[in-house]
Parts: C-alpha cells; structure tokens; sequence
C-alpha cells in the first residue's frame, strides 16, 4: 500500500501507460481522477478497474489542449477528493513524420497535447499543492529527449521540452514541499508506441538488453514508489526505464 489514501490524478488516464499508472495507483490505495480524450468505453473500464480495489474513481473526458476544461476538472476534482496530492503528466501523442515533410499543422498539433497540455494541468494542481505545502508531481518523458533516436522531431522537442520544466520547476516547487520528477521512457508495447516504424521496433528490441518492449505495468510499478512517501529524497531527477539500451 505504497499510496494508502492518497489522491492522484493522472492525464492521459484511459490506455497505455497512463491506464496502468491508473490500475496500479489504485492497487497500492489511491484515489485515483484520470482525463481522457475520446473512448468512452475505455475510460469506464479504467473506472471498473479501479474501483474493483475498492478505490474511488473520477473520469474527464477533457483534452489537456483545453485550459479552461482543465481547470474546471481540477476544481471539481478538488470538490470530490477534497486535494490532489500526486500529479502524473502522461498524455502525449507522436505522429509519424519526418521533418522535410512535416506541416506545421502537425508540428503545433503535437507541442499543444505534450507542451501546452503539460501546463494547462500542472499549473491549476500546483496551485493548491502550492497551499497545502506538499505534493508529488512524475512528469512522463521519453529516451527519444535525450538520444539521437529516429522518432518524430517534434515529438523528441516536446519531450525535451519536459525535461527542462522538471528541473526548473523542481527548484521552484521545493521550498514547497513538493518534488517534482519524471520517467524517460523506453519503447513500451502501447499504442503509443506501436505508432513507431516496425523496423524501428526490432532494432530497438535488439538494442535493448531485455530484448523486448516494455510492459505498461513495469513503469507503473516504479512509477508509485516514486510518488509515494518512501520516495522522499528524490527531486528534479530523470528517471530512464528503457529496458537496458546500449545505445
């Protein structure tokens, strides 16, 4: 019970990692508010599965592109759970593009959802971490941030882009009792991640030293320790969980 009677919001709440981090949140005693952007079907069976811990439930059918939605789907979580105290920012999208080819529709497309969306959920909870003087914010980055990988260019910039805010905001958000971390993922078995080239997939598969894509419920796995009170010396650090990569 890593997260006895905490309350955790988690973007991106409805599949892939994000659906995992919910499940596994749950299992370890969270209360547990998710968004999501479209698949109502989905998003129920994320709330059948947290609820079979015998855990509250909240679902938001919420795009993070939308400010004025997130910060009404704060204040009514606020109003049901009373506080947030673990704030995951997962939802992402990529899309496969290279860079001579790319529009800049799809470039603004994809730093609105992984940049603008970061800010559009994180600065509402802060706020009222901010006042209650603690809280845990995981930030969801990606290795494709760190190396010279053959993802999307404007997903690789957005992902970067989360590793500067976590530093940053780390600092600031001591002096509040609240840390601020992230994972950089690997190539997990999502649809996130199945979105990649199949060649690229089996390179990876070869580069990593697990020989595999990861699983969902492994990152969610360490994902709750690193927002759980055991984990109280950690800040502004990048976590990488890719499976052993050599490159």
């Amino acid at each position: 019970m890593l997260l006895e009677n905490k309350i955790a919001l988690v973007s991106g709440g409805s599949r892939g990692l994000g659906r995992a981090m919910c499940e596994v949140f749950a299992r370890e005693g969270a209360d547990v508010a998710f968004n999501y952007q479209s698949n109502d079907k989905l998003a129920a069976e994320v709330v059948s599965a947290i609820e079979s811990h015998g855990r509250r439930a909240l679902a938001y059918r919420v795009s993070v592109t939308d400010r004025p939605a997130c910060n009404k789907m704060v204040r009514e979580i606020l109003e049901k759970f009373e506080r947030i105290d673990i704030l995951v920012n997962n939802a992402a999208i990529n899309r496969a593009d290279s860079f001579a080819t790319m529009t800049e529709r799809a470039w603004t497309e994809v730093m609105d959802v992984n940049v603008n969306g970061l800010f559009n959920v994180t600065k509402p909870v802060y706020k009222q971490m901010l006042r209650r003087r603690g809280g845990k914010i995981l930030n969801i980055t990606s290795i494709g941030a760190v190396r010279a990988l053959p993802t999307s260019v404007h997903y690789a910039t957005s992902k970067a882009a989360v590793l500067g805010f976590t530093k940053c905001l780390s600092r600031e958000a001591s002096q509040f009792g609240i840390s601020v971390n992230a994972i950089a993922a690997g190539i997990f078995d999502t649809d996130l991640g199945n979105t990649l080239p199949e060649k690229f997939l089996e390179i990876y598969t070869a580069w990593s030293s697990s020989g595999r894509l990861g699983r969902a419920e492994e990152l969610a796995e360490f994902a709750a320790f690193m927002c759980s009170d055991r984990n109280s010396y950690m800040n502004g650090e990048i976590i990488t969980i890719d499976g052993g990569s050599v490159t």
